[in-house]
């Protein structure tokens, strides 16, 4: 858990609005809720490497270094995470939108290194090329991996094979749990329910949580399928409803939980959306799985088994008009004596009838309820 700076800010971060970030995180109780790392994403870096092959900073925007800013980040007791790409170019460089060519390829142990040295506690990995074979994706990748083990400072590793690729997606269609601990299987998230725009377009929430739907089986301690950041707080045009739906679905699929909004400009609605405790409490559960379909064949409601015994429910409406959804206590092997605890209001449910739970869920929402057996 923690914050990533792409979805508000792209290439338009400094250090001053970094330090901002971290210092809302502890302000406002995030970081008390769970939100420890700090993530500088693309267009941190010098457009090209200096004399000796090296890594720095943009001088003009970061002028104090990036290790200056990890400590920045943790005299808040907070972890410091760092953008690369794994071929020549990094992905703004690739698309044109920055200059010149900073890519790890081939400086995978030189760039481990550094970001060792500056205190990286996370470094999010993009691919970057137009390349899709899928060989050298696994020895770049796999590259990586070993260069940041082989620092000794314990690194999260979170890699993207599909950006640059179209709609050739091979975070879909490959698990590479073996080799990073997050692992992105779609395009990038955008502020929208859904977008249209097919698998090699932008994504919006549902998109996502409805492709990733069948990558249960990926997920487990320390290998998590990456449904990319949050985009609560985000512009205005993803609904309240819809907000609420993309936490609800990324705790479901115990995806990690990446605000990307501007903390410091966060309404109190954002910050207690991003914060409520059942929610957090279904992301992190110790038993580390992700939700199944309740049902062969329906993908709006989804149970996922916690350590306790207890079980997770969603229920989200696609509809465009309120719609009464339902769960059968004895589906999910429950008695009528179990208590059903709705997560958004943290209050017990009332009317279960005959062993059936019924909710009325508005358009794009989703239920969240947590069943404990009686």
């Amino acid at each position: 858990m923690g914050w990533n700076s792409w979805n508000t800010f792209g290439c338009d971060i400094d250090e001053k609005k970094i330090e901002a970030q971290a210092d809302a995180l502890v302000a406002d109780g995030m970081a008390r809720a769970g939100y420890r790392y700090v993530v500088v994403d693309d267009c941190w870096y010098a457009p090209s490497r200096n004399g000796d092959g090296a890594l720095t900073a943009d001088p003009t925007r970061f002028p104090s270094g990036m290790a200056a800013l990890a400590r920045y980040v943790h005299a808040r007791g907070l972890r410091f995470g760092i953008y690369s790409g794994a071929s020549t170019q990094m992905c703004a460089q690739f698309t044109g939108a920055y200059p010149g060519s900073s890519g790890s390829e081939g400086h995978e142990i030189a760039d481990a290194r550094t970001f060792a040295s500056w205190g990286v506690d996370f470094v999010k990995y993009d691919w970057c090329s137009s390349d899709s074979d899928p060989q050298r994706q696994m020895r770049d990748f796999t590259a990586m991996r070993d260069a940041l083990r082989s620092t000794g400072r314990p690194i999260i590793y979170s890699i993207n094979p599909n950006s640059g690729l179209g709609a050739t997606l091979p975070g879909m269609h490959h698990d590479w749990g073996s080799i990073a601990t997050m692992t992105r299987a779609t395009n990038d998230v955008s502020p929208y329910w859904t977008t249209g725009q097919g698998p090699g377009g932008y994504q919006g929430i549902w998109d996502i949580a409805d492709a990733t739907s069948a990558l249960a089986q990926r997920t487990s301690s320390g290998r998590y399928v990456d449904m990319d950041m949050l985009e609560v707080g985000v512009g205005t045009a993803l609904s309240p409803a819809a907000q609420r739906s993309q936490m609800a679905l990324w705790a479901m699929s115990a995806a990690p939980l990446f605000a990307g909004n501007d903390l410091p400009s966060a309404s109190p609605a954002t910050t207690s959306l991003l914060t409520t405790r059942g929610v957090l409490a279904i992301d992190q559960d110790s038993a580390v799985s992700s939700a199944r379909a309740y049902g062969a064949t329906n993908r709006t409601v989804r149970t996922r088994q916690l350590h306790d015994g207890s079980i997770a429910v969603s229920m989200t409406n696609l509809g465009a008009t309120a719609q009464s959804m339902s769960i059968a206590l004895g589906d999910l092997g429950m008695d009528r004596d179990a208590t059903v605890t709705d997560v958004w209001t943290n209050r017990p449910v009332s009317g279960v009838a005959r062993g059936v739970v019924s909710m009325t869920v508005a358009p794009q929402d989703t239920a969240l309820l947590r069943i404990t057996p009686g």
